[in-house]
């Protein structure tokens, strides 16, 4: 599989390739934040098969959280492209930032425990409290 995305301005762009680990939707506090409310709706890539092609982002780590993710963004226009767990050897794309993001169903929804009452879910996929097992 090859996909391309990038952010909002277009001053950072990525490639992805290879077969992706997982998708599915995060209703965590932490996605929340990141997204402005909503849940983040993402694919994982494993690092290997994920390339900037234009530009380079900007990256964050909370200093303060035991196993913080990089998060990596535009520093121009501020969109959220991916994170980077220290526990697992992928990217965590977000979705909306694909240049086709109709190519990606989310697989599964977890962290249902911080979901909102406003956030949706497709219907018929696995729903996990906190992470997969």
């Amino acid at each position: 599989m090859h996909l391309e995305g990038g952010c909002y301005c277009g001053k950072v762009r990525y490639a992805l390739d290879g077969d992706p680990m997982m998708s599915g939707q995060c209703h965590c506090r932490e996605c929340q934040y990141i997204s402005g409310g909503s849940p983040n709706v993402f694919i994982a890539f494993p690092v290997s098969g994920v390339t900037y092609t234009k530009g380079a982002p900007k990256a964050f780590m909370r200093e303060d959280l035991e196993g913080a993710v990089t998060r990596e963004f535009c520093a121009d226009c501020g969109s959220h492209l991916m994170a980077r767990p220290q526990t697992l050897p992928a990217a965590i794309v977000k979705v909306g930032t694909l240049d086709n993001p109709a190519v990606v169903t989310p697989a599964i929804a977890m962290q249902m425990a911080d979901a909102q009452p406003f956030h949706a879910r497709p219907e018929g996929i696995p729903v996990f409290e906190r992470f997969p097992g």
